[in-house]
């Protein structure tokens, strides 16, 4: 016999004992666990039950903490100081402040509007004016005025009243260019009062306790005595507030 052999099996020898030990140990538990197998069924269903328990907790604060953003939300009370101020730094974020947004439109709407007719006013005056200025020049050479006239139009003979056609026109313009801004203005004071006004009633009360009732009555008319009157049917209108 090799010495590897020999020491293979003193190897086996050596371990046989031990191997037996756990095996029987194994048996041990396998039987404790079958033995005992309802307890186990009772702590697994205990740990599940748990679970769950833990899980519904979980589930019953995100649905606490939603209705109270919710409920947050409609009672939002906006400071309407602050309200104004953002109005007059930004166009619009009174509006988005108060949480308004569908007014957003008809603010931007009529600040585009005025930019539009304030570019347009102030192109039409400077074109109207500079033609003014050439056809009341001595220079044969400046001509703009003959792009606001129909092609290949003569005006020979007319000068002076083609004058008074342009001067009236740079002053129309120019009043209309004036209009613009003042528009323009009105528009960005119209946000930021209504974005104060807004968030100032926004603690109005609006409830159906605050309700005008028409309701039909029996009307004294004429009272004899402590016992004795006369009435009459008729309306009354009941307030309240």
């Amino acid at each position: 016999m090799s010495r590897k052999t020999y020491r293979f099996f003193l190897l086996l020898l050596l371990l046989a004992p031990y191997s037996a030990v756990m095996a029987q140990e194994e048996g041990e538990k396998e039987v404790v666990l079958v033995e005992d197998s309802t307890e186990v069924v009772e702590l697994l269903e205990k740990d599940s039950l748990a679970i769950d328990t833990a899980a519904l907790l979980s589930l019953a604060d995100d649905i606490a903490i939603q209705k109270r953003l919710r409920r947050d939300l409609k009672t939002f009370k906006p400071d309407p100081i602050r309200s104004m101020w953002l109005g007059l730094i930004i166009p619009g974020a009174g509006q988005i402040y108060n949480r308004k947004y569908w007014k957003l439109p008809i603010v931007y709407g009529g600040f585009l509007g005025c930019v539009y007719a304030l570019t347009w006013n102030g192109q039409m005056l400077s074109d109207y004016s500079q033609a003014y200025l050439d056809i009341t020049d001595s220079d044969p050479n400046t001509k703009s005025y003959m792009k606001m006239l129909p092609p290949n139009y003569d005006i020979s003979g007319k000068e002076a009243r083609f004058q008074g056609i342009f001067k009236s026109k740079k002053d129309t313009f120019r009043r209309f260019r004036d209009l613009s801004i003042f528009a323009f203005g009105g528009v960005y004071l119209l946000s930021v009062i209504d974005a104060y006004v807004d968030a100032e009633l926004s603690t109005f009360d609006i409830s159906r306790d605050l309700s005008l009732h028409v309701l039909p009555t029996m009307i004294e008319t004429e009272r004899l005595d402590i016992h004795h009157r006369t009435t009459a049917p008729g309306v009354q209108i009941v307030l309240n507030y």
